[in-house]
């Protein structure tokens, strides 16, 4: 089992930082949408998340700016990249 699969069995929360525009194409089930632009501005709802906070987007690109910026701030998080690979590993899990 690796990083993301524990997490998301150790029931991680999961952020998809993708506009939700792109959310509503297409979604981890349980995730939360919060946008790049908004990830600094709620930061202090990000913080009080109990648990690890696995990021996605649509390839890996934008969950790393997020991943990199909650780090700096204390948050307990990972990139999961892609949406889908965050969803494959849901689905291995939690099924």
């Amino acid at each position: 089992m690796n990083e993301l699969e524990k997490a998301i069995k150790n029931g991680a929360t999961i952020i998809d930082v993708r506009t939700p525009m792109e959310f509503m194409t297409g979604n981890v089930a349980g995730s939360k949408n919060i946008p790049l632009n908004e990830i600094p501005e709620r930061l202090e709802e990000l913080k009080s998340i109990d648990g690890k906070v696995v990021l996605c987007c649509a390839s890996g690109g934008r969950s790393g700016q997020a991943n990199q910026f909650l780090q700096s701030h204390g948050v307990d998080c990972l990139n999961g990249g892609s949406w889908f690979d965050v969803n494959f590993a849901a689905q291995q899990v939690l099924n």
